[in-house]
């Protein structure tokens, strides 16, 4: 703003003035404050307002999930817990082409904070973008922790572990997997527990057992049908979610195969999708909307405690996840 009013030759004040549409201000001098503000690509930071302010508290989320059931968990969590914190929410959708520019749009929206949920959490043009606007954030289930500074998420490379040697106690041995979606980071985690329980149990990776998906339910359709019309089909097929889950059961039921008596299948989130397709589904239990809550908890946190001139270290908060063992699953 001070750059501004040197190039108009006003006083910040002024500029202050012209751009909140001051009925006061000249038309001869807003003209030169929006000749200015236009030459120094130049946009108020309202962000630093409502930090410096004790206004009503808002943030906002950017989301971009192709999983329709898990944002419905985690905007359950978010309007909850923002409800109970008496804040308000401004939400922003974006495309995976235009991240950065669908970033800055919200915080020209003024907000004092921001959720990033996947796969924003792993976007370096949308961790960029707020870094240089230096408004708080927090990170939900990013695989890269470190890297985000503050972040709400579950182990979940331990988690597929976990999932996977409950496949081989029952018996399996021949069990295919469902990748997530490249961009997020949680993906090769959840790939990486599936090959470390594998290679524990003295068992190689068939790779023609497992295909890449991108967490939703059209790529758990096209990967399940080129695992089961491999020459030899696996017994079970962990997918990386809930949406290619119910996929892979969708097309084991078009080819006539029984779940769980021919094939056992399990996914990852328990969304309530796992709970209403048949059979319900067997699945790692991530507790969104309890992820979600957390978040709006620390941003919040974060918020006022850089308004009385602090911050919080960085801080990865990791939440519990447990196997949820339903009818998709069975001994072989």
């Amino acid at each position: 703003m001070h750059e501004v009013a040197r190039h108009a030759g006003v006083s910040p004040m002024t500029v202050s003035r012209a751009l909140s549409g001051d009925a006061h201000v000249e038309a001869g001098t807003r003209r030169r404050v929006e000749a200015a503000v236009k030459e120094l690509g130049y946009f108020p930071n309202v962000a630093a307002r409502n930090l410096a302010r004790a206004s009503t508290l808002h943030f906002g989320l950017l989301y971009n999930n192709p999983s329709a059931a898990y944002l419905n968990e985690l905007l359950v969590g978010v309007l909850e817990q923002s409800s109970h914190a008496g804040c308000e929410i401004v939400l922003e959708k974006c495309g995976s082409r235009n991240e950065r520019a669908a970033t800055e749009r919200l915080l020209r929206d003024g907000v004092g904070g921001v959720i990033l949920p996947p796969p924003l959490s792993d976007s370096n043009a949308a961790l960029e973008a707020v870094r240089a606007a230096k408004v708080p954030f927090i990170a939900v289930a990013t695989g890269r922790p470190k890297e985000a500074g503050i972040t709400v998420r579950i182990d979940d490379l331990e988690a597929a572990t976990a999932m996977t040697r409950y496949l081989l106690s029952l018996g399996h041995r021949d069990i295919g997997f469902i990748i997530g979606a490249p961009n997020q980071t949680v993906s090769a985690q959840r790939q990486e527990g599936f090959e470390r329980a594998l290679r524990e149990a003295g068992l190689a990776v068939r790779p023609e057992w497992v295909r890449p998906g991108s967490f939703s339910y059209r790529s758990g359709l096209a990967a399940a049908e080129q695992i089961l019309s491999a020459a030899r089909r696996p017994t079970a097929i962990f997918a990386s979610n809930d949406d290619m889950a119910a996929a892979t059961i969708a097309v084991a039921h078009r080819m006539r195969l029984d779940v769980p008596k021919d094939l056992t299948v399990v996914g990852f989130d328990d969304t309530p999708l796992a709970a209403t397709i048949w059979p319900a589904l067997t699945t790692v239990r991530q507790p969104v909307a309890a992820m979600a809550r957390k978040a709006v908890e620390l941003l919040l946190e974060e918020i006022r405690a850089r308004r009385q001139g602090r911050t919080l270290a960085p801080l990865q908060h990791l939440m519990k996840f447990t196997l949820v063992k339903r009818e998709s699953s069975a001994p072989l």
